[in-house]
């Protein structure tokens, strides 16, 4: 087995089976729900998120075959920006290097992309890459990826589901129901109004045991999410989630700091241990919430995981699905995972990734139990898929 060696990289775009869940069909709750975001300042992009190109770049997936045939697989959003970074740039730290060295490929893709990398697109195709790498891995020692973390934390795994009908998470077994906020600034006061009736007919719903959330997505200011939360009061909301710009961190603190009514969460838009490292040292979040396929992969994630555990932050990853699922498993500050509802009216559970992989694990009674399979358990579905390879000169 340390005789194995990565033969090839290869990556694709989809051209069909929802790996990308924001790239959705006309009335599919996720798209045309009104949901406040950067863009939703501008009149004309605010009924339809895929309006101002949410959805413009697409997903890439990753295979990393091994001279033995054995072939693991990423995924990341990117499309072909990411595919050409991918087989143009990234491709040459991999070939030849034995599947092993996940932290040396990981440290030569990082260094070798930051004249134009560190956030956003290079940081998602590296993720793309690691995350395939350490399912090739998983594959060679016939281990599901948790075990290589160190194993089991607990058993099974709690989720709340990304939802517009709370009611139904409730009735699914789910540990609580996070809402998209539908109005931000622009809205003014009859905005915030509706905001407010949604979270109030949503605790009528569920009664008072039973944890809510709101996703802001990036859309509020600090006075806005300030007067929001404290609005909120009455409805006991569990947490606000990303109200402000990544790189706000000044605002984030000050936010977290001048309420104390609910919770604030973030990170889904940051990236690597070094964005990381100024959430936590700025104290900018209750929680923290990496995006696996987006913050450098797990080798990256595993690291800020860690660190969070430092300072007693619980880490609850953004909706990345089966990977997130195995860091989770294996580290014991991380209580919590999100579903996301993909099913066009939120009324039955459905694969976050379409018809991406075969057999992708499920929740059950509001927890998830992962298969004692290698790798991250689950196979790409070439039957069910269209991909395209993008032709990229070398």
């Amino acid at each position: 087995m340390r005789s194995a060696r990565i033969a090839d990289v290869r990556a694709y775009i989809v051209d069909s089976g929802g790996a990308d869940y924001h790239d959705q069909a006309q009335g599919h709750w996720i798209i045309d729900t009104p949901i406040a975001n950067p863009m939703s300042v501008y009149e004309e992009y605010k009924a339809s998120r895929t309006s101002w190109g949410i959805n413009a770049l697409g997903s890439v997936i990753v295979e990393v075959e091994l001279n033995n045939g054995m072939i693991g697989v990423g995924l990341s959003t990117g499309g072909e920006p990411a595919c050409f970074i991918i087989e143009r740039h990234l491709k040459r730290f991999l070939l030849g290097q034995s599947p092993y060295n996940v932290e040396r490929i990981w440290d030569q893709m990082w260094r070798a992309t930051l004249p134009y990398g560190r956030k956003g697109l290079a940081l998602q195709a590296i993720s793309a890459v690691d995350l395939a790498l350490w399912d090739a891995l998983g594959k060679l020692r016939d281990e599901p990826v948790y075990a290589m973390l160190g194993g089991k934390t607990k058993d099974k795994l709690p989720m709340y589901a990304t939802t517009i009908r709370p009611d139904l998470a409730r009735e699914m077994g789910f540990q609580g129901a996070k809402l998209p906020l539908m109005y931000g600034p622009a809205d003014g006061v009859e905005g915030l109004k509706l905001n407010l009736a949604l979270m109030e007919s949503s605790r009528e719903q569920v009664g008072a045991d039973f944890r809510l959330m709101f996703d802001c997505y990036m859309a509020l200011t600090v006075p806005y999410a300030a007067e929001l939360a404290r609005a909120l009061e009455p409805f006991d909301v569990y947490w606000l989630e990303e109200c402000l710009p990544p790189d706000d961190y000044d605002g984030c603190a000050e936010l977290k700091n001048s309420v104390s009514s609910c919770l604030f969460t973030g990170g889904e838009h940051e990236y690597t241990r070094y964005g990381y490292r100024e959430l936590i040292a700025r104290k900018c979040f209750d929680i923290l919430q990496p995006d696996l396929t987006w913050v450098g992969g797990l080798t990256e994630a595993r690291r800020i995981v860690a660190m969070a555990a430092a300072y007693d932050i619980p880490v609850i990853p953004h909706g990345s699905g089966i990977y997130a699922y195995h860091l989770q498993y294996a580290f014991t500050n991380c209580p919590m995972a999100e579903f996301l509802m993909m099913s066009p009216a939120a009324d039955r559970i459905a694969p976050i990734f379409g018809d991406i992989f075969i057999e992708e694990p499920l929740p059950r009674d509001g927890c998830l139990v992962l298969p004692d399979k290698p790798g991250w358990g689950v196979e790409l579905n070439r039957d069910g898929l269209s991909l395209s390879r993008p032709v990229v000169k070398l």
